[in-house]
């Protein structure tokens, strides 16, 4: 689809199903595909890209279907401006109510734009250097202890990654969560060295259980431990703050700049999305935020492809954590542009965000 515009930008947006490798599972559901959006707008014969990948947490929603809505009425908003007007675009997005993840699509596809008519990646034109750019975590999902088990193993066998984020919170209960974490544990010692240890239980535990997790999980070398309340309970993290022997961190909890100050007092750290927050400029804003309260910070990814993973890459110099092995998972992605080596996700040294399609994928 194309909006018609002679002054300013237009954009265009197709939709793209990507499949799993592994699905997968995690305290609220599985996983095995979604449809993401291919988002391009051109001015002045440069062409810049961008991608929105539907997530959901509780009430917040952010399916496929309404980000195609959001892309017809952003659209209509942007159809005059020009890509180097990101703080008017911005406001009109925010002031109409586009979801969080379609602007993150226009603000990477304006900043993949803005890096090609420079004639610079976008780390370089950030002046961020990708030496400080620290390994990635891969995924392990909720699964029975054998299958967890192999998953250990194909991992490591695909990537060399040099640190686990183990999914627990299983609707099962904590002895499911401790018996998988053991087989995991077991698998991971294997390998010299062993890969870190990081779990995130999605919000999958109530206070009590978090409280024995959190000592339980910290006598096994854990490093630290992400969203052990559900969004909404935060609270409650005042007291498990308070208690934990482990650093905790916020995802499901933290959407916005406004999050990171209204729970600073009870968290270690916080996990940045771009879809969460609605882009590249806000994570940025959000990590400056972060910093000023004295907090780490993450960057994650929902079932995004190589765009997406490339735009996170731009400014994964930033971060103290990192979580962006989507694509790693992925049977077809439509995209390449960062590499994989020893275990850190790089960004290239190609214009803007770095992103080609891949030559099977040219009907898209």
């Amino acid at each position: 689809m194309l909006s018609n515009s002679r002054d300013g930008m237009q954009i265009a947006f197709t939709t793209f199903t990507v499949r799993k490798r592994f699905p997968l599972t995690i305290s609220r559901g599985t996983t095995a595909e979604t449809t993401n959006l291919w988002v391009r707008i051109e001015a002045e014969g440069i062409e810049g890209w961008g991608e929105a990948s539907p997530f959901s947490i509780g009430d917040h929603r952010q399916p496929t279907e309404v980000l195609l809505q959001a892309f017809d009425t952003a659209s209509t908003l942007l159809a005059e401006l020009h890509p180097l007007q990101r703080q008017e675009a911005e406001h009109r997005l925010r002031e109409a109510g586009i979801p969080t993840a379609a602007r993150a699509a226009l603000d990477m596809a304006m900043l993949d734009w803005l890096g090609k008519r420079a004639g610079l990646p976008l780390w370089q034109l950030l002046g961020l250097s990708r030496e400080r750019i620290v390994p990635t975590s891969v995924t392990i999902g909720i699964n029975p202890p054998e299958v967890a088990q192999q998953r250990v193993h194909d991992w490591l066998a695909l990537t060399r990654a040099r640190a686990l984020k183990i999914k627990l919170g299983s609707p099962d209960g904590i002895e499911a969560d401790q018996a998988m974490f053991e087989a995991v544990r077991e698998a991971a010692r294997t390998y010299q060295p062993p890969p870190a240890l990081r779990v995130d239980a999605n919000g999958g535990w109530g206070l009590s259980d978090a409280l024995r997790m959190c000592r339980w999980l910290a006598e096994r070398g854990v490093e630290y431990v992400e969203q052990p309340l559900r969004r909404g309970e935060e609270d409650a993290l005042t007291e498990l703050y308070r208690q934990s022997p482990l650093p905790l961190f916020i995802d499901e909890s933290c959407l916005d700049r406004a999050d990171v100050v209204r729970w600073a007092d009870r968290v270690h750290g916080v996990n940045i999305k771009l879809m969460k927050c609605g882009g590249i400029s806000e994570a940025v804003r959000m990590v400056h935020t972060a910093r000023a309260m004295g907090l780490a910070v993450m960057f994650g990814c929902y079932s995004d492809s190589s765009l997406a993973i490339s735009a996170a890459a731009q400014i994964a110099p930033l971060a103290d954590h990192l979580d962006l092995d989507s694509h790693l998972n992925l049977l077809n992605d439509p995209f390449e542009g960062v590499t994989l080596q020893e275990g850190r996700v790089l960004p290239s040294d190609a214009p803007g965000l770095g992103v080609q399609l891949r030559e099977m994928f040219t009907h898209l």
